[in-house]
């Protein structure tokens, strides 16, 4: 006869607390789920639209942060998803250093860079939580077909193809990028 086990379910603050996982990790529905690591080309376009975005941002309007950074967006059980980039204005988070955790608010923005081993079915996914939490714009750029898309929740999908800019007005007013200058 099979035992069947269970797996362990961790809240979202254990999930901050582990130091014995290597890699790119995301909390999802209680479960720690391994990411691919990311390549080179993924690392270049997020670094461009991170210099973009913090070119234009840091000064009067937000902090942009890199690297995986941890967006709860779900409780019960827990999902903590690791943004690429993400935007949160100086009104919700104050100048200066940011603590270790959790933001205290959703970000108002969330970039994500396709990766070729990414699956738009999950990335559609992410795209949801992430407005469900509260996030008000996701961007999703994709290397490999130079085109981008963005969501908000309170209009369509805006897909992006070269020639096109990229434009946050609702949360990043005055910015704007050609989308192909994120590719180059």
């Amino acid at each position: 006869m099979t035992t069947l086990t269970k797996p362990v379910l961790y809240t979202a603050e254990e999930f901050l607390e582990l130091v014995d996982v290597e890699g790119p990790t995301e909390l999802v529905r209680g479960e720690i789920v391994e990411m691919p690591q990311p390549k080179p080309r993924h690392g270049q376009v997020c670094f461009k639209m991170a210099m973009v975005l913090g070119n234009h941002a840091v000064e009067q309007y937000g902090h942009v942060l890199t690297n995986d950074v941890c967006v709860p967006t779900k409780r019960n059980p827990d999902t903590v998803r690791g943004a690429d980039i993400c935007f949160v204005n100086y009104t919700k988070v104050p100048r200066g250093p940011i603590a270790d955790g959790f933001l205290p608010t959703p970000p108002d923005l969330v970039v994500e860079v396709r990766s070729p081993s990414d699956r738009w079915k999950d990335i559609l996914e992410k795209v949801v939580e992430y407005l469900n939490a509260g996030v008000t714009v996701v961007c999703v750029l994709d290397p490999t077909t130079e085109t981008g898309r963005i969501y908000r929740s309170d209009r369509d999908e805006e897909q992006l193809k070269n020639g096109d800019l990229v434009r946050f007005e609702d949360v990043l007013p005055g910015f704007s990028v050609p989308l192909k200058q994120l590719f180059e």
